[in-house]
């Protein structure tokens, strides 16, 4: 009897085992995975205002060197450095002595040859009516008109030389051949300046109004004007608008005009210089400063834009985009980009208006995943409450993916 239930208690032990190996088994068994949320807008057309940013050059309207056209020592310089000048001022002086005597050298001949005039032509006169009577020969009347004819013509070369050293002498003071502001003077008093020398004596420059010469791909430009002709770019004016940013990052307050592109492709480079005038009432734009120029090209209507958190590059730099499709799948797509307009792509082929863009929650997020979409987390304000920032929040893989977009869009 006592062995029965020795047998039956074991059996009992055995059992309550297995149960309780059976609960903890139940125990450790994970829980299913709950769906990840993710971070959504719903990508639309909008019109966008088309910009590129081009480097480019300051230079004046007016340039002029001035250089002298007589030679001489300088006598005075009778300007300011850096100051402005008007046309037809009095720049320099050159000692005017020889020039002085020059001219009053060819008028003592010009009266010479006047009064030779009066003397070969009564001569001339008087032979004609003596020819009539044979008084004297044929021959002799002849050389007498012409020695009066030659005499005309004498006085005529002396005019002249009288004429060239009137000029000469004036040019010993060398005047402004524009308005303009003038800069350093190459010259000082006492050097000796000669026609056709190589340096100029100064430089003049009007920068009342400045052109800015920038230079853009052809390829851009044929786009634009493809674009325009088929009405998906269009300009209310006609004419494109140009922004410039200064060296030190500061934008000039005062927009200027596109005035013409070049006729001609550079075969080197395949690019195509543009010019624009900017006005430049304060002299701010100096000639030869390095700007950029923020060219606004246009107004694209119907533009499908998409966040650049959204827009990501696989490893062959192409541009990917993830989408929830109607059944809460992600889906992805590979995208076209035209170019960066704020935080946004202009997207021209891979997205469609509705189309539900994952911007949120992009880390280890697969194609063909179940996901549960929900609008995307916005920081206002960051935490020292400056009013103004806005970020992705809530995955630092949102953030990460908008970084590598604004990188490629630098570098495209």
């Amino acid at each position: 009897m006592l062995n029965m239930q020795q047998l039956n208690l074991k059996g009992s032990v055995a059992l309550f085992a297995l149960a309780l190996l059976s609960a903890c088994g139940k125990e450790q068994a994970p829980p299913p995975p709950p769906t990840p949320t993710v971070g959504v807008v719903t990508v639309g057309e909008e019109s966008v205002v088309l910009t590129s940013e081009l480097p480019g050059r300051i230079a004046a309207v007016e340039t002029s060197e001035v250089r002298p056209q007589v030679s001489g020592v300088v006598r005075d310089r009778l300007f300011t450095e850096g100051a402005m000048v008007s046309k037809g001022q009095v720049l320099y002086a050159i000692e005017d002595a020889p020039y002085r005597a020059a001219l009053a050298s060819a008028q003592g001949q010009l009266a010479a040859a006047q009064s030779q005039i009066n003397a070969t032509r009564l001569q001339a006169q008087r032979y004609g009516q003596l020819v009539a009577l044979n008084a004297v020969s044929k021959q002799e009347a002849d050389n007498a008109t012409a020695s009066a004819q030659q005499a005309r013509a004498n006085v005529a070369a002396q005019q002249a030389a009288v004429q060239s050293a009137r000029v000469n002498l004036g040019f010993t003071r060398i005047k402004a051949p524009i308005s303009g502001r003038i800069g350093r003077s190459l010259v000082t008093v006492g050097a000796l300046v000669q026609t056709g020398q190589t340096d100029p004596l100064a430089t003049i420059q009007r920068t009342n109004t400045v052109y800015v010469d920038v230079v853009q791909s052809a390829a851009q430009l044929l786009d634009l004007k493809q674009a325009m002709a088929t009405g998906g770019v269009t300009r209310g004016d006609g004419s494109a608008r140009v922004q410039l940013i200064l060296p030190n990052g500061t934008t000039y307050p005062i927009e200027g005009r596109l005035q013409f592109a070049e006729v001609t492709v550079d075969q080197t480079t395949g690019a195509v210089t543009l010019r624009a005038t900017f006005p430049n009432p304060n002299g701010l734009l100096l000639p030869g400063m390095y700007v950029r120029a923020k060219l606004v090209e246009g107004t694209r209507r119907q533009a499908i834009v998409a966040p650049t958190a959204g827009i990501t590059r696989d490893p062959r730099g192409g541009a990917t985009a993830l989408v929830v499709n109607a059944q809460n799948k992600v889906e992805q797509r590979n995208v076209t980009t035209d170019r960066v307009i704020g935080d946004k792509w202009i997207v021209t082929s891979g997205l469609k208006p509705g189309d539900k863009l994952i911007v949120e929650g992009l880390l280890n997020l697969r194609p063909g995943s179940t996901v549960k979409p929900a609008a995307p987390q916005q920081v206002t304000k960051p935490a020292n409450g400056a009013p103004g920032a806005t970020a992705t929040g809530g995955d630092a893989a949102a953030g990460n993916n908008s970084a590598q977009a604004n990188s490629a869009a630098q570098g495209k």
